[in-house]
């Protein structure tokens, strides 16, 4: 084995040695430029280890073989801890010049193992600064054929729990491998990562050999820890992502590893938590709640016991509204979903238990944010209600066209007078049996609805001779109306819509009603009320103005609300108004059954 060992070394020291033959001083300065790289078996993968000096810059190619690709690792580097990314760094270009794509830049505040790949040539470009310290890189690089794969080489894991082995495992791990794991939990969730086995070739610094993981996502997002050899470590996410990379040399394969995660819930539930959204309530319960009533996630069930939870360090259940043995009330303006959760004794013997009978009553209803818990406990057995206010999920868009297809994302939406704009409220829900009704809609120059508005739809009613309400369907509101502008007023327009949602099973529901023409004691039933806003929405004849600073100006004046003036102004006009009291009462009299106020008027298209 060490005789193994020490050839390796041997091979691995040769090759730096071969290059820095070429390293010239010039001007004071030390460069290198060397060419690496090689058509035969044995140049088919290379090893470096760099002692670098200050000042420092040199570049060097890897030039691939034909229909092969290239990996290039920097497994272990020591730069200048204090040395900034911009005075001292490495980077990889794609290509044989410092002119071709950046793959990427690795300095000393770097916390990964830089790893790229090519498929064309590679220029690495080194540059130190002037601090006289020990700087030292290894790289390995090797060629592998393109469109080709380990077997059970990485993958996506996204269970709950899992467990993954590198290739061939407990037998022994391929050469040059380069294995990615990305394991991702559900949200709330944080990842334990365990090894129960780790038998990789040894080295103080993991160069040839190694396990990396990473907090997150990708191989960029954080190195939690760097290993190799024989040893048996744990890792903990901080997030609900992870990453693990297995990276492997030519030489000395050993039986690699194996791993198991498990999911801990993020939040500390000392009893047990809901929360409701559109379309499933979240119910968790801590396990040391349970114990406490010496009861396990073994007795657990919901109305539905096909239904089974998700088991960490809690017991997670995930209910649809409109599965799972829930069950839905509708009520006067409001609807409650509920589920049982419960705990069924071990019986001790055929005739008795000591364990007391636990029930968790699951309520959601849809009316706001907030979360209410309360829990009542008897004296033999324990009943706990847990109650939670969840929020239906609207929305409001702008569409091309009467298919509602195609939403229009540009804001402010340029618009000309009398075109047909298409709105649609769309509902995220589960349930199939829920409406939109737009029983409100109005427009206004300004985002807070101040006066002046205009009503495009009232009690359900068309108000606009060009508004056409689009009849029920499902979970969405719509309805269209031409482009028009407030007199005396800049081009913008907001529209706001007040959405009622109904059951549609419910025939004596306000949504079923339709247009109301006439104010009725409210006494039909909605589930939930809301408001939707969009805009602005502006005339195109404004847009080549809306660069200019004096027409943002205009808007900030005319959207806004005046302000008083200063001391001076206003105490000369108290003075004026002083003097024209007698004509301003006369003028007052005479108009004293006049009035102006803000009226809606058709603009002929002046296009």
């Amino acid at each position: 084995m060490e005789a193994m060992r020490r050839l390796v070394l041997s091979a691995v020291f040769t090759v730096p040695c071969l290059a820095e033959l070429n390293w010239t001083k010039s001007e004071g300065k030390s460069s290198c430029q060397s060419s690496l790289g090689g058509s035969s078996q044995s140049d088919a993968h290379r090893a470096l280890i760099l002692q670098l000096n200050p000042n420092e810059d040199c570049t060097w190619t890897v030039e691939r073989p034909e229909n092969k690709n290239i990996r290039i690792i920097f497994s272990h580097f020591q730069l200048d801890p204090d040395g900034s990314c911009e005075s001292e760094y490495i980077k990889v270009f794609d290509g044989n010049s410092t002119n071709g794509s950046l793959l990427g830049q690795i300095c000393s505040k770097h916390d990964y193992i830089p790893v790229f790949e090519s498929s064309s040539s590679l220029m690495v470009q080194i540059i130190t600064d002037s601090v006289r310290i020990q700087r030292t890189v290894f790289i390995f690089y090797y060629f592998f054929p393109s469109g080709t794969s380990i077997p059970n080489c990485g993958g996506y894991l996204d269970s709950l729990e899992g467990s993954f082995t590198s290739p061939n495992y407990p037998n022994p791990h391929p050469e040059l491998a380069y294995c990615v794991w990305h394991i991702q939990v559900e949200k709330g969730y944080k990842i334990k990562l365990n090894f129960r086995d780790i038998f990789l070739e040894g080295d103080e610094h993991c160069r040839f050999d190694f396990i990396a993981v990473y907090d997150g996502p990708s191989t960029t997002t954080g190195l939690i820890g760097q290993v190799c050899g024989y040893v048996r470590p744990t890792f903990e996410s901080s997030s609900d992502s992870l990453t693990v990379v297995l990276s492997t040399d030519y030489a000395n394969s050993y039986r690699g590893f194996s791993a198991s995660y498990t999911s801990i819930y993020a939040e500390n539930i000392n009893t047990t938590s809901l929360t409701c959204s559109s379309d499933k309530m979240r119910a968790i319960i801590s396990k040391s709640y349970l114990e406490s009533f010496t009861y396990s996630e073994n007795n657990i069930q919901l109305n539905d016991p096909t239904c089974r939870p998700k088991i960490s360090n809690v017991v997670e259940f995930s209910i649809p509204l409109d599965g799972c043995g829930t069950i839905k009330k509708v009520e006067d303006h409001s609807v409650t979903y509920t589920n049982i959760i419960t705990l069924i004794p071990s019986p001790t013997s055929q005739v008795i238990t000591r364990q007391k009978h636990l029930q968790i009553v699951l309520k959601c209803e849809m009316e706001s944010n907030s979360t209410v818990e309360m829990m009542y406990i008897t004296e033999d057995d324990v009943i706990q209600n847990q109650s939670a206010l969840g929020k239906y999920n609207t929305s409001m868009a702008l569409f091309e066209s009467d298919s509602f297809e195609q939403p229009l994302l540009e804001s402010p939406y340029y618009v000309d007078l009398n075109q047909t704009l298409f709105v649609q409220v769309s509902l995220r829900t589960s349930d199939p049996n829920l409406v939109v009704f737009l029983d409100t809609c109005s427009a206004s120059p300004t985002p807070d609805f101040a006066s002046p508005t205009y009503d495009l739809i009232k009690r359900g009613c068309s108000q606009d001779e060009t508004c056409k309400v689009y009849p029920l369907s499902g979970h969405y509101g719509r309805f269209q109306f031409n482009a028009f502008k407030f007199l005396r007023r800049l081009g913008s327009v907001y529209l706001q819509c007040k959405i009622l949602i109904c059951d549609h099973s419910d025939h004596q529901s306000r949504c079923n009603q339709g247009c109301v023409s006439r104010r009725k004691r409210d006494i039909s039933s909605y589930k939930w009320k809301t408001d939707s806003v969009i805009g602005p929405i502006r005339l195109k004849r404004d847009r080549s103005a809306s660069g200019n600073p004096g027409f943002q100006d205009q808007i900030h004046r005319e959207e806004t609300q005046n302000q008083p003036s200063d001391s001076l102004h206003l105490f000369s006009f108290m003075v004026l108004a002083l003097n024209v009291v007698i004509v301003v009462a006369i003028i007052a009299r005479h108009f004293a059954n006049q009035r102006t106020d803000y009226k809606y008027q058709k603009l002929q298209n002046m296009n």
